[in-house]
């Protein structure tokens, strides 16, 4: 057995633990539109987490080596990627498809725009396709032998819509790949965050976890079981390692500082987020100090519809 076949193991105890005390079982609530209107007005914040994810990994294997045995590819696939953000997927999936064909389909233009200019000139066949996940009407029945969505369910408004409709579009014999993360996915940044907040005496609004908690590994089965016949739950794990707190910090605001700058009201200036980024970097720094990296633990994996 090689390296990269052995499943890396991140998990301790403590982490169990202090997941127990840290997320709670309120999640934020964002929307589609969130995601056209605010997060993707470009595709900076994408980026940003793409190349720290990347960057600071610990696995061996990289998020697309994941998606790649899972989709299960020959080469000649039609492959649709809901919510395709930059392309950074499909770019990295597309030599495993050369003799194949992609669609790209994103409800935010200027990131369907970034997956255009990613695959400019490639030969094997792209189309790119502006709408919403829970409406696929632009795609025949039995259009696709392969669907994906990666990272982006949790901003559907109507999950069993999207659902219904992947599996109309799904060729009999294809597969649906759906990515998600645990609810306790990156503890020790909500652990950070959190402490900041009681610090300052945050809005109690502000106290919710990661907005995947509506479709994660753990419910994700369930909310599946009523459109495929067999769904097959992999779970991975990685660990990022911060050695200097700025590459951290980077990550956190790209992450809208877990969300809670996700909506800034009027009561929420740019000072709260200043006083808040302050006080988490000095967290981070302090365990840089002790241990030499600060580490964000990966709870992750997808699930295999068929």
């Amino acid at each position: 057995m090689s390296f990269t076949d052995t499943p890396l193991d991140f998990r301790t105890p403590e982490l169990d633990a202090l997941a127990s005390v840290v997320i709670p079982e309120r999640h934020f609530e964002l929307s589609a539109e969130d995601a056209r209107d605010r997060y993707f007005t470009d595709t900076s914040k994408l980026d940003a987490k793409q190349l720290v994810h990347d960057r600071f990994r610990t696995n061996p294997l990289a998020l697309h080596d994941h998606l790649i045995a899972a989709l299960d590819l020959r080469g000649t696939e039609e492959l649709l990627d809901l919510g395709c953000g930059n392309g950074e997927m499909l770019a990295r999936i597309r030599p495993y498809l050369a003799a194949g064909h992609l669609t790209a389909f994103d409800i935010a233009p200027a990131a369907l725009d970034a997956a255009r200019q990613r695959l400019d000139g490639v030969a094997t066949p792209c189309d790119f396709v502006e709408g919403s996940a829970d409406d696929l009407r632009a795609f025949a029945d039995d259009s696709f032998d392969r669907v994906m969505a990666v990272y982006m369910a949790h901003y559907v408004t109507d999950l069993d819509a999207c659902f219904a409709e992947v599996r109309r579009v799904l060729r009999p014999e294809g597969r649906f790949v759906l990515a998600t993360d645990r609810t306790d996915s990156m503890v020790e940044m909500w652990d950070v965050h959190f402490a900041a907040l009681r610090d300052m005496n945050a809005p109690e609004a502000l106290f919710r976890a990661t907005p995947k908690g509506r479709i994660s590994l753990s419910n994700g089965t369930d909310q599946l079981a009523p459109f495929f016949a067999s769904i097959e739950r992999v779970d991975w794990q990685d660990q990022l390692q911060f050695g200097k707190a700025e590459h951290f910090m980077a990550f956190y605001r790209s992450c809208d500082h877990c969300c809670a700058s996700s909506k800034p009201g009027a009561d929420l200036p740019p000072a709260f987020f200043a006083e808040l980024e302050e006080r988490v970097h000095a967290r981070v720094q302090a365990s840089i100090a002790r241990t030499g990296y600060f580490a964000l633990t990966k709870y992750t994996g997808h699930l295999i519809c068929s």
